[in-house]
């Protein structure tokens, strides 16, 4: 069967950086950091304390308070990154046939405040099971999915994905599967995450995986820098409208650009640790580009995983050489994780829009805070460090990796 295009048509984005599109990529060029100390909750007594949390957002300026109360974070940041996208993409919901318009979302814990705030009021009782009605609905991983779908009548292709840090990458890939196949006309996209809590905090603490770099956390996300200590746990959300192209131009759509290709691997390595050789990052990549059919010097720009951990950060770094070869030291590499923190299940979803928009501006966004080397990496490689960088981007990837070895890559392109 012939495969139907794939393209972009609109854009939603909750971040650190910024509550809309255009405030999150204007932080973006500008190398703005999204870290500060967490007000969520009282840290003094934490090993890190200090986040990318969201920044001026009211959940009632979006969401009557009613049912908000009815919802998680997580679930508020898809819903309202959703109403943004679907603005953008211009589309007129009262008469597009909404049997062909799926949602499919990507969350890697989903109602993390919900589960932590009610074991908690159960354990200071005495035992009688007292808990909230909308506890299960509001703790799910599903359930973003679900009211994006019943606060706009979609009756297509409905799920989430979960596969930790790759979640909301995978749902992407997952959407456009289902668009280039014919199984949709549209499908809403995405990822949201809300772990800023004192389980979230705590428990990547107990597990090494945050920096604790408390005293200077501003610059404490320092991808491929010698001195970086773990990641900054971030929180937010993006969506994006992935439509068949016929479709998009018969309604004389705007297109952000052409989704061309997505690639899936496992380490089946390590529950937490990538595989010292970058065997799964070296192969999702090189599945992205068989998919997207292009070589890997059609690649002009990678968004990289970049959590600025010790082991990821010096394996993906490796991995692209060899996928690459000498065209890895023309490309633009970025991690934008250096300002927004980690998103986690949503990190997949906001770095998608950052490269969507690094092929609309022809600017790359850079990795800030670097300033020691590190002997491990190849210094020709350009990490973007610093400075945002004017240069065409015609095809750009962005790679999201997860704990359990999952390996997610997507590639885009200019209309052509």
């Amino acid at each position: 069967m012939e495969l139907k295009r794939v393209v972009v048509t609109g854009l939603g984005a909750l971040t650190p950086l910024g509550n809309t599109v255009e405030a999150y990529w204007n932080g973006l060029i500008n190398g703005v950091s999204g870290a500060n100390l967490i007000t969520r909750f009282d840290a003094s007594k934490f090993k890190t304390r200090f986040a990318c949390e969201l920044k001026n957002f009211n959940v009632e300026d979006h969401i009557e308070r009613k049912e908000a109360r009815r919802m998680d974070p997580y679930t508020h940041y898809a819903l309202v990154v959703a109403a943004e996208a679907i603005r953008d993409c211009g589309i007129d919901l009262d008469k597009v046939n909404k049997d062909r318009v799926g949602v499919i979302w990507g969350s890697g814990i989903g109602g993390l405040l919900t589960f932590q705030q009610e074991v908690m009021e159960f354990a200071k009782g005495d035992g009688t099971p007292k808990f909230n009605p909308f506890f299960i609905p509001k703790m799910i991983a599903d359930i973003a999915s679900g009211q994006i779908s019943i606060s706009f009548g979609f009756r297509g292709p409905n799920y989430t994905t979960t596969s930790a840090c790759a979640s909301s990458n995978n749902a992407l890939i997952d959407a456009f599967t289902y668009l280039r196949l014919g199984k949709a006309n549209m499908i809403v996209t995405g990822g949201s995450e809300a772990a800023v809590t004192e389980a979230g905090v705590g428990g990547f603490n107990a597990l090494k995986a945050l920096s604790e770099n408390n005293d200077n956390y501003q610059t404490a996300s320092r991808p491929f820098d010698q001195t970086r200590d773990g990641f900054v746990l971030g929180e937010g959300a993006a969506c994006l409208v992935l439509e068949e192209y016929e479709h998009a131009k018969a309604r004389g759509a705007h297109m952000y650009c052409e989704v061309l290709g997505g690639g899936m691997s496992a380490d089946a390595y390590h529950i937490t640790a990538p595989h010292p050789d970058g065997v799964g990052a070296r192969q999702v990549m090189i599945n992205a580009l068989d998919d997207a059919g292009l070589r890997p010097e059609d690649i002009d720009y990678i968004n990289v995983h970049g959590t600025s951990t010790p082991l990821g950060d010096v394996q993906e770094a490796k991995a692209i050489q060899k996928v690459f070869g000498e065209h890895a030291y023309k490309l633009n590499i970025s991690a934008t994780k250096s300002m927004t923190g980690h998103l986690l299940g949503a990190a997949g979803a906001i770095e998608a829009v950052a490269t969507i928009l690094s092929l609309k501006n022809d600017i790359v966004p850079p990795t800030i805070n670097f300033s020691t080397p590190d002997p491990e990496l190849d210094t020709r490689l350009n990490f973007t460090f610093n400075q945002a960088q004017r240069r065409t981007v015609n095809a750009a990837m962005s790679n999201t990796f997860g704990f359990g070895g999952h390996n997610t890559s997507a590639v885009f392109r200019k209309i052509g």
